[in-house]
């Protein structure tokens, strides 16, 4: 089948163009199925297929808390090190464990004051600090699904994410502010590999 040929799309000059009134929609409002994923959801919790795919070489995992800076990192580590757990099934194919945690799930809802009835979703970004690498999440921008009575009250409940009281009114920060926040972000000290980037993969086996 013969394509028809692709027309250029026109470039407008306009330098009269300004950021100002513009906001940089929160990356947390769109889909994020290829980028790093830790939830917690009735009292278990587990990460998402692409923390499994980007650590081929790991079954298992440390979870680290810093509680001051309401931050949490999954760092993939040997089964034969202290407090490891299980992160994947043990099968070829690697597919994410939900873990049964009932006192660490218990501790972080307290930690956060969330809600222990609710599915709490957190994104975030593979590190490298020196020789480690690990997953890093903020756990004060979680994506929130309130489960709610379905109309007849039946069993099945209707999930309806939700995000921080503070983002209710606006999409992002503003254009000026968010390219200074790129540099005060909580990854600050670290190099961060983004989920999918090729270049991030070849480094990471070439370490």
């Amino acid at each position: 089948m013969n394509q028809m040929p692709r027309k250029n799309i026109e470039i407008i000059e306009n330098d009269a163009f300004s950021y100002d009134g513009y906001q940089v929609v929160h990356g947390e409002f769109f889909s994020h199925t290829c980028e790093p994923s830790f939830t917690f959801n009735n009292y278990r919790v587990y990460v998402n297929a692409a923390c499994i795919r980007n650590t081929p070489d790991f079954d298992y995992v440390q979870i680290l808390v810093n509680p001051d800076e309401k931050k949490l990192a999954v760092k993939p580590c040997r089964e034969e090190e202290k407090d490891s757990l299980r992160w994947c099934s043990a099968t070829a194919k690697r597919s994410p464990k939900q873990i049964i945690c009932k006192i660490f799930f218990a501790k972080v809802m307290a930690l956060m004051g969330w809600n222990y009835d609710y599915r709490y979703r957190l994104i975030g970004k593979l590190l490298k600090s020196k020789d480690d690498m690990l997953f890093v999440f903020d756990l004060t921008t979680p994506e929130v699904f309130e489960k709610k009575p379905a109309a007849e009250m039946k069993v099945k409940t209707l999930c309806a994410p939700s995000y921080p009281s503070e983002w209710k009114n606006q999409f992002g920060l503003p254009a000026e502010q968010h390219n200074s926040a790129i540099q005060m972000n909580i990854f600050d000290g670290y190099t961060v590999f983004s989920i999918g980037n090729k270049e991030a993969k070849e480094a990471i086996n070439n370490e």
